[in-house]
């Protein structure tokens, strides 16, 4: 394992919990755009606990990568589809948040030794 694959997985998993977390606390920041772009209160609990499993799996892939890859490839489809969802609300200016989640995700799987 790298020091670059390291930081970037932990970072990633610290940033991807710190959603899970704000999802939990029905953030304001977070509550409103979801309810904007038609994701039913129904969801939010579990696509909280899917982020939250993704981070804990993120961090479990460093001792044993099998779990990263699956918690990343988790991630990356979660991510991708809250791309598609802002992009079907036609919230454009919005689709730089799910990147910035899903950015680090991808750089940390592309650093595995």
């Amino acid at each position: 394992m790298t020091a670059a694959h390291l930081i970037v997985t932990i970072a990633a998993a610290v940033w991807v919990g710190f959603s899970a977390v704000s999802m939990f606390a029905r953030a304001k920041w977070v509550v409103e755009p979801i309810t904007e772009y038609g994701v039913p209160r129904s969801w939010w609990n579990w696509l909280g606990t899917a982020k939250a499993a993704g981070a804990v799996g993120l961090l479990a892939g460093l001792f044993w990568p099998p779990i990263g890859i699956a918690a990343a490839i988790g991630l990356v489809l979660y991510f991708g589809g809250a791309l598609v969802t802002v992009a079907r609300a036609r919230s454009y200016a919005h689709l730089v948040f799910p990147m910035l989640y899903l950015a680090p995700v991808v750089v940390s799987v592309v650093l595995l030794p």
